[in-house]
């Protein structure tokens, strides 16, 4: 007689498994927040998911273009008379804003101020938004091969909207002013009053702290960025004070403000690039000039 022996394969304990991906899961949160090691990674995900976001925008084009293909004729007509009307009016605006320019470079030549030219801009279109409701982020056809970096100011037709976080080949995604970790140095037009505004995570509410009771602020200021920082360029609208409130006993006044920038609605953007002044414009021809010389 042959006695049979029965071999039992014991497989992985579960806990093991729920041990090693816990541990994994934090190597890889401490590298990215530690070391940046996983920006490339990111990076690529983005480009890879470029055609997604662009498939999931197309019912939305489709439908504009159908819509378009049957617009009465009446209604065309009457566009395009607000659009000529719009023009002229434009138009008036720009050789104001020409002789404005113009003035304002002679006063800089007396003043022995540096002259800088105006902000290069690209335009970029909203194609994504972020499904999570704790983080206010939106995602712009523009990405690095086209220049952007992260840091850039972004900007609609009415205001700041927020800032570059990230960037892939064709996509960037862009973290809103109203997002509660987002911060603007700003101050005011009326007096130049400085101060930091916040976002609180709600679209249409921002937070001015730190501005003493004693402060000249008033309901309907217009918050700009001041420039300080280096990270927003100066002199952009930012948001306008709703609600200044003071409590007995409090050094600081509560400030609440509504953003200039439609967040929730705007689909075309400004990407802001820093401006050149003429000094740094002479050095890059000279640089040029001297590398295309034989």
């Amino acid at each position: 007689m042959f006695a049979i022996k029965t071999i039992f394969v014991q497989g992985p304990v579960p806990g093991f498994r729920l041990i090693l991906v816990f541990v994994l899961s934090v190597a890889l949160i401490v590298a990215d927040a530690r070391f940046n090691q996983l920006t490339d990674v990111r990076s690529a995900i983005g480009t890879g998911l470029a055609p997604v976001h662009w498939l999931g925008n197309a019912p939305g084009r489709f439908s504009d273009w159908v819509s378009s293909l049957f617009t009465p004729r009446d209604d065309l007509l009457e566009q395009n008379e607000a659009l000529k009307a719009r023009l002229l009016i434009l138009e008036r605006r720009a050789l104001k804003y020409a002789a404005l320019a113009s003035e304002n470079n002679e006063l800089r030549q007396l003043m022995n101020s540096s002259e800088t030219l105006d902000d290069r801009v690209i335009v970029g279109e909203v194609v994504a938004v972020s499904p999570d409701p704790f983080s206010h982020e939106v995602v712009i056809s523009k990405g690095s091969r086209d220049g952007v970096e992260v840091g850039q100011a972004v900007l609609d037709a009415n205001g700041l909207m927020g800032q570059v976080q990230q960037t892939s080949s064709f996509t960037s995604r862009v973290l809103l002013v109203s997002d509660s970790s987002h911060a603007v140095p700003v101050e005011v037009v009326r007096n130049g009053l400085r101060g930091v505004l916040l976002g609180t995570g709600e679209s249409e509410t921002l937070e001015l702290v730190h501005v003493p009771v004693t402060a000249d602020i008033r309901e309907g200021d217009l918050l700009v960025s001041s420039g300080l920082g280096g990270r927003f360029p100066k002199g952009y609208p930012v948001a306008e004070v709703r609600t200044v409130t003071k409590k007995p006993g409090e050094p600081f006044v509560e400030i609440q403000a509504s953003p200039k920038a439609e967040l929730n609605r705007s689909r075309l953007v400004l990407v802001v690039f820093s401006p050149v002044s003429e000094a740094e414009a002479d050095v890059e021809t000279d640089t040029v000039a001297e590398e295309e010389a034989p």
